[in-house]
């Protein structure tokens, strides 16, 4: 797949899934900016990376509206158009419902699914190029046999633990499941000119810590995540070959959401 002349925009890039996702869409000769907060490790990947004006970095808070606005149009006016949106950042921890705070609720719901909300929003225009479902756009869609040219992208990282959880991880869950509904009603507002769909990963290790091996032979595929996973499942979903989906979400968690699991 080549993504030549593409611009993506990455939320959350400088590391992880994210930075996985950057990586991948580099290696296939797309334009690639993305969004964070950690100075630190956004300036390794800057170096790493070692692409000079095809990555782009701006630090940006999704939870501010006002930051997300100007970082949209400072990758527009740095690349010159935007292509595929994928919406990464996220956060979360677990604490018990007796002692979490509703400010702290406020702020994972922000950055996890209100900012998914937000960067649609600002990029929509550019990633529709600017069409609309008016009579004229739709009278030309007909006149060219339904045939969409230029279609827009959108990816949202949502979480199998929208649809299964652990104790004490409500927000976090709450958050996920949202992005998925958000995904499906953003896939219908935005259609045919964007497509939208959701990935929700499993258990990925982003931190590269030591497992054990019944962490990987509880999986049905025999191993635990890894970020290159993900990234690979948004270069398809962003690429001409999945033209004809949207409004999907896509489980990749090596099968663990499918099996069923007794005490013995």
């Amino acid at each position: 797949m080549d993504f030549n002349g593409k611009v993506v925009l990455v939320t959350g890039g400088a590391k992880g899934i994210g930075k996985a996702i950057v990586l991948e869409f580099l290696k296939h000769s797309a334009w690639v900016a993305f969004f964070d907060t950690d100075e630190a490790n956004s300036r390794k990947l800057l170096k790493g990376a070692d692409s000079g004006e095809n990555l782009l970095y701006v630090r940006v808070n999704v939870a501010d509206e006002e930051e997300v606005e100007k970082g949209v149009e400072e990758v527009v006016n740095n690349f010159g158009t935007l292509d595929i949106l994928i919406n990464n950042a996220g956060i979360g921890w677990t604490r018990d419902i007796y002692t979490r705070g509703m400010e702290e609720w406020d702020r994972i719901l922000a950055v996890n699914l209100r900012s998914s909300y937000m960067l649609s929003k600002y990029c929509a225009p550019y990633l529709s190029k600017g069409r609309r479902k008016t009579p004229e756009e739709m009278n030309l869609l007909e006149s060219t046999g339904y045939n969409v040219p230029k279609q827009g992208v959108i990816i949202n990282i949502a979480s199998t633990r929208a649809l299964m959880s652990e104790p004490d991880s409500e927000p976090y869950s709450a958050a996920k499941g949202g992005l998925i509904a958000l995904t499906h009603s953003l896939a219908i507002s935005l259609g045919p000119w964007v497509r939208v769909n959701a990935i929700s990963p499993g258990w990925i290790n982003v931190s590269g810590e030591n497992l054990r091996a019944i962490d990987h032979l509880q999986h049905p595929v025999g191993r635990v995540g890894r970020p290159e996973d993900i990234a690979k499942v948004c270069l398809f979903l962003a690429s001409e070959e999945a033209s004809f989906i949207t409004g999907a979400n896509f489980v990749v968690d090596g099968g663990m959401t499918i099996k069923m699991i007794y005490a013995e």
